[in-house]
């Protein structure tokens, strides 16, 4: 049985590696900035790869720029956050379920709704500046009925202060974080794979 656990989080990781390649290609394409709108929207509801894996490498090539990046990160990520919303709310049983089915995070999901009923606000200010999956907590909203206006602003809270505190350390360090951001980049992937899992993981035990 260990083994079988074991198998399934290798082949989880390298699913979310081969995902991390995908994403980070289109920094060397010319919709680099779209993609990054797109890709902050859908992670709010459904992608598992997070946008600041596109902000860092944009970040990487055009230090100058790393404000208006995470300040596209963030309305595509607010707004994607509202569509988890709409789905949780109007289209949980065709749309929402299937998410969290996909995921197998149903017991997560419900865990959840259990912090809604205390805290609301508190609990989507943590899940957007963390690693723990901000779709669950969008879609979750939905379904509760939580305050659209609560989302939206403990959303913009959360996930500008992460991605401008992102954009910020190259935007300041330039080209000397630029350096060091390449010359460890493997071993940065690895530790955002670990992360990126672990997120998923931690917050079962959140109860």
């Amino acid at each position: 049985m260990e083994s079988i656990e074991k198998e399934h989080v290798v082949k989880r990781a390298n699913h979310i590696r081969r995902l991390y390649d995908w994403t980070i290609h289109w920094a060397q394409t010319p919709h680099s900035t779209w993609a990054l709108f797109i890709l902050a929207f859908c992670e709010s509801f459904f992608f598992p790869i997070p946008p600041d894996v596109l902000l860092i490498a944009l970040a990487v090539a055009l230090p100058a720029k790393s404000f208006r990046y995470a300040w596209i990160c963030s309305i595509g990520s607010v707004l994607g956050g509202c569509f988890g919303y709409l789905i949780g709310y109007e289209f949980f049983e065709y749309v929402g379920r299937p998410i969290i089915s996909f995921y197998n995070i149903t017991d997560v999901f419900d865990t959840v709704r259990m912090y809604y009923q205390s805290n609301a606000f508190f609990w989507i200010l943590v899940a957007g500046f963390t690693p723990i999956p901000y779709k669950v907590f969008t879609i979750a909203a939905g379904v509760c009925e939580v305050n659209i206006f609560i989302l939206i602003l403990a959303s913009a809270i959360s996930r500008s202060a992460r991605f401008f505190m992102v954009a910020g350390l190259f935007y300041v360090f330039g080209p000397k974080i630029k350096v060091f951001i390449e010359k460890f980049f493997n071993i940065f992937t690895i530790v955002f794979v670990i992360l990126l899992i672990s997120g998923f993981v931690a917050i079962k035990y959140l109860k």
